[in-house]
């Protein structure tokens, strides 16, 4: 689920290749890895994991990986400033459809500047295809499912310790969900912007490799990033919770701490 920069540059004229820069139009516009497009991810937030709101995040999310072009031979890579929240979010959507050839820039922007690769600024258009993808339920759960099952779940909360101790509010309530560990996304990244390697992961995720794991944050791009994080460490039943703290922390009938 990560490709080197220098992998990625061999790929570049790759006809099945799909370049998506999540970030917003306006970074793109300044400077972007040739062929991109563009799609700001963080445009498609979703807080609502009943039911119905799951069925018209799938038809939604369907809708727009067709606009991308994403096609079953696709090998789609995602990108933003570092190897962050935004990439990790496009790589999740797409596993979540079981497509998966989907891969993030390991040091995104920052690491393919650094290294004097080339850019440019013309921005190029959709070529829309028809994405259907089988919907993968091991990776993905709702607020029903946590609360169901709150006593035996390892929650890992990717927000910031002063979300987590209710310092920062932002949504109806403040605080956690109850017996969340807080592990801050930005604990997965070095200092250059890539994901850490697994001996330096392995620190922070101390958890027997069968844990049933739930990553949420306030969107779950955060939770995203951390789920990439815990797969690269080889956990096998990890999911993130879609509606996160926008949902939980907006439902009165929910617990919190």
């Amino acid at each position: 689920m990560i490709i080197t920069t220098t992998d990625l540059a061999k790929e570049l004229d790759n006809p099945n290749l799909i370049l998506v820069d999540t970030r917003s139009y306006k970074e793109y516009s300044q400077g972007h890895i040739p062929g991109a497009v563009n799609l700001d991810l963080f445009a498609f937030h979703w807080f609502d994991t009943s039911k119905e709101g799951l069925q018209s995040f799938n038809e939604q999310s369907q809708k727009i990986l067709s606009f991308v072009g994403i096609t079953e031979s696709t090998k789609a890579v995602f990108y933003d400033d570092i190897s962050g929240m935004l990439a990790a979010r496009g790589v999740w959507l797409l596993l979540y459809f079981s497509h998966n050839q989907a891969f993030m820039l390991d040091g995104g922007m920052k690491k393919w500047k650094a290294e004097n690769r080339p850019l440019e600024t013309k921005s190029n258009g959709f070529t829309p295809k028809k994405f259907s993808g089988k919907i993968n339920q091991d990776i993905i759960t709702g607020y029903e499912y946590i609360k169901e099952n709150l006593d035996r779940l390892t929650i890992i909360d990717a927000r910031s310790k002063e979300e987590y101790d209710g310092m920062v509010i932002r949504a109806a309530r403040s605080g956690h969900i109850p017996n969340a560990i807080n592990i801050d996304w930005n604990l997965n990244l070095s200092n250059d912007g890539t994901l850490k390697d697994q001996t330096m992961l392995s620190e922070l995720y101390k958890f027997p490799k069968d844990t049933e794991i739930i990553t949420y944050c306030q969107g779950a791009y955060r939770a995203a990033n951390s789920f990439l994080a815990l797969k690269r460490l080889g956990f096998k039943n990890v999911r993130v919770y879609l509606g996160s703290w926008g949902e939980w922390g907006n439902k009165p009938e929910l617990p919190v701490v």
